[in-house]
């Protein structure tokens, strides 16, 4: 990972004087009854990257929320709550799934290879940075957020989350127990497909369901679970 991207993270970090903690609870203002939400994402969840991000949680075990499930993966675009029928801002329903197949076959991406490694973190959580030298993932977030583009953050990284801070840590200690993570330890994933997965959304840091993956050479999509949308046919 280049050196200006890890010392941009780093001093937003630092910027502030604590970490943000976690709260493990039912957040019932957000999800209005809800059961699950939808992430487009990289699924990463092999046996190296596995190691890295337990080597990494357990260099950082006394600062992190237990009962962290969430299998490794890289989020490219935050959907919402899948809905036949969408009443709510954050309902996504099938004209945004086809929206974003539309942008991704247009787009007629390939396959492409990244590189996992570096310990770093963000105010919420620790992640491993995430290194793409063909800004095929750039590309694909704008296909996955076309039809909301004030969703594409500036400030976005691709990373890999390692877990969720438990409490209000000084930034400045988190930092040295980063520094002193070994930051040589990388590993190579070829992506062939991005993944729509889903999560329940009473439980932080639970695991996560794919709903369907899109294959980048073939240009289709193939579900696991039967569609949201009934839109299985259409895609």
């Amino acid at each position: 990972m280049p050196n200006t991207v890890r010392k941009t993270v780093g001093r937003v970090f630092l910027e502030l004087s604590h970490t943000i903690p976690n709260l493990r609870r039912d957040f019932p203002e957000w999800h209005l009854g809800r059961s699950r939400f939808a992430i487009w994402a990289i699924d990463v969840d092999c046996p190296a990257v596995r190691q890295q991000v337990r080597t990494a949680e357990t260099h950082l075990s006394d600062f992190l929320l237990a009962g962290y499930h969430r299998q490794p993966h890289i989020t490219l675009s935050t959907c919402g709550f899948p809905s036949n029928k969408p009443e709510h801002a954050d309902d996504f329903g099938e004209k945004n799934l086809k929206a974003q197949i539309l942008a991704l076959r247009q787009a007629c991406l390939s396959p492409f290879e990244v590189e996992i490694g570096s310990l770093g973190s963000f105010p919420l959580a620790p992640f491993l940075y995430v290194r793409d030298t063909t800004n095929s993932i750039a590309i694909m977030r704008t296909c996955l957020n076309s039809s909301k583009p004030n969703a594409l953050r500036e400030d976005y990284t691709p990373h890999v989350t390692v877990g969720l801070y438990a409490g209000t840590w000084p930034s400045e200690t988190v930092g040295r127990r980063l520094d002193a993570f070994p930051q040589d330890d990388t590993s190579r994933c070829l992506v062939t497909r991005i993944s729509l997965m889903s999560y329940a959304a009473t439980e932080i840091g639970g695991p996560l369901t794919t709903i369907a993956d899109y294959h980048l050479d073939q240009a289709k999509v193939h579900w696991h679970e039967s569609s949201p949308f009934n839109a299985e046919s259409s895609l």
